[in-house]
């Protein structure tokens, strides 16, 4: 796949975000930046989706990259155990990290190009995988990035529809020293950001149609279900 003209990072003033806003722009792409902090995009909020989607005014995304996440919700890390399970808490967390992707490829798909290869990347997780469980815990988070991955396979069949060049894919970035991740490293092998960005672009990069609907980890490799 080639490299993008324009490409748009949502949660762009995240660790992963930033970097790969970055990596993109070395490597010559247009970008475009949303995030809640800086831009006041909130994917919880499809008002404030479609104000965004509105500013783009026609232009054609060669890739859109969902850099968002959310692992403590209110303070609270995720659940060792189901007597840690909160509602809200849960409710929240599938918000930001499923619905909030699905609402954003609602607004975002029709702005793919139809004549050339393109791409819609989310961050998913390893711990996504229910066959990879075999630890349990963290059931907010992982019943969250499952269903993402759901989002993602409808979406890479319904995109393909209309844009037949189109990939849409999850992305497991492995463990990245960033400020939502560092308090759970617990000794794990960290990657730097930059490093990460680098890593993921080249996955895009190297899909093809063919590939659509799948999760791959940073090394290319693909993720079951």
């Amino acid at each position: 796949m080639p490299l993008p003209r324009t490409a748009l990072v949502v949660g762009a003033s995240g660790g992963i975000g930033a970097a790969l806003c970055a990596e993109l722009e070395s490597r010559g792409a247009q970008v475009i930046r949303w995030s809640r902090s800086v831009d006041g995009v909130d994917i919880t909020d499809e008002s404030s989706i479609e104000a965004a989607t509105a500013r783009l005014d026609g232009v054609q995304l060669d890739w859109i990259i969902v850099a968002t996440g959310q692992l403590a919700v209110h303070g609270n890390p995720p659940e060792r155990r189901f007597r840690d399970l909160s509602a809200d808490n849960m409710a929240t967390c599938f918000a930001v990290n499923a619905v909030g992707p699905a609402l954003l490829i609602k607004h975002l798909a029709p702005h793919l190009p139809r004549d050339r290869p393109s791409a819609i990347a989310a961050l998913s997780a390893r711990l996504s995988s229910m066959e990879d469980n075999r630890l349990g815990g963290w059931m907010s988070y992982r019943v969250a990035k499952t269903a993402l991955n759901q989002v993602l396979r409808c979406a890479s069949i319904e995109v393909r529809r209309r844009h037949k060049q189109a990939v849409v894919v999850g992305l497991h970035p492995g463990t990245v020293d960033t400020d939502m991740t560092r308090a759970f490293h617990r000794g794990r092998t960290t990657a730097a950001p930059a490093d990460c960005a680098r890593q993921l672009v080249d996955v895009i990069d190297g899909l093809t149609p063919s590939d659509s609907g799948a999760i791959y980890d940073y090394a290319g490799l693909r993720i079951p279900f």
